[in-house]
């Protein structure tokens, strides 16, 4: 696992040991990052299931303004303080150490808002479904704002139409890689 593009391309990220955290292989973190061309660069970016902060740190690596890591598991945490320490990010980022329902409830309660958010739960356990509800509820994204989400190919992504609009989707694999936008209120 390494950064693969932009002012840190090339370096080795850590991973955490096992099998309990399933990082974005390259050729993926690739065809988004890709994908999503410029429009990461001043962007300030949310990492949802941040595992080892692969995403997060490609993204500061194009240039992301901010990034705002979340992941509950305190081994994965330690890995992400590492990597964004060993890439010299460590101004560009906050860590919240909490559930993505949590952290989503207190960032909305502070007023943050994210151009870019990036999506990467654990595979065909109910995540995707409810973190767009959670999402929904307490919307910390606005009209532009772009969402990407990983999910398995057999987990198809929600109806979503009262708040995201389907841009594409690209399948690799068995990853289904899924790029929605922000619906304008009242559309």
């Amino acid at each position: 696992m390494r950064i693969i593009s932009g002012t840190s391309k090339g370096r080795r990220l850590a991973a955490q040991p096992g099998r309990a955290i399933r990082p974005t292989s390259d050729r993926v973190k690739g065809s988004i990052f890709n994908s999503l061309g410029e429009a990461i660069a001043g962007k300030r970016v949310l990492d949802l299931f941040a595992g080892t902060g692969n995403l997060g740190c490609e993204a500061l690596s194009r240039g992301a303004k901010k990034v705002v890591f979340v992941e509950k598991a305190r081994q994965a945490i330690q890995v992400i303080r590492e990597n964004v320490l060993a890439c010299g990010m460590q101004m560009s980022t906050e860590i919240l150490g909490t559930d993505v329902n949590r952290a989503i409830r207190v960032l909305h309660e502070q007023g943050e808002v994210f151009d870019v958010i990036l999506m990467d739960p654990p595979y065909r356990q109910g995540f995707v479904e409810s973190t767009l509800r959670d999402l929904e509820a307490e919307p910390v994204y606005h009209e532009s704002s772009i969402l990407l989400v990983q999910h398995d190919r057999r987990e198809p992504l929600p109806d979503v139409s009262k708040s995201w609009t389907l841009l594409r989707q690209r399948r690799m694999g068995d990853t289904l890689i899924s790029f929605l936008t922000a619906r304008l209120q009242g559309s």
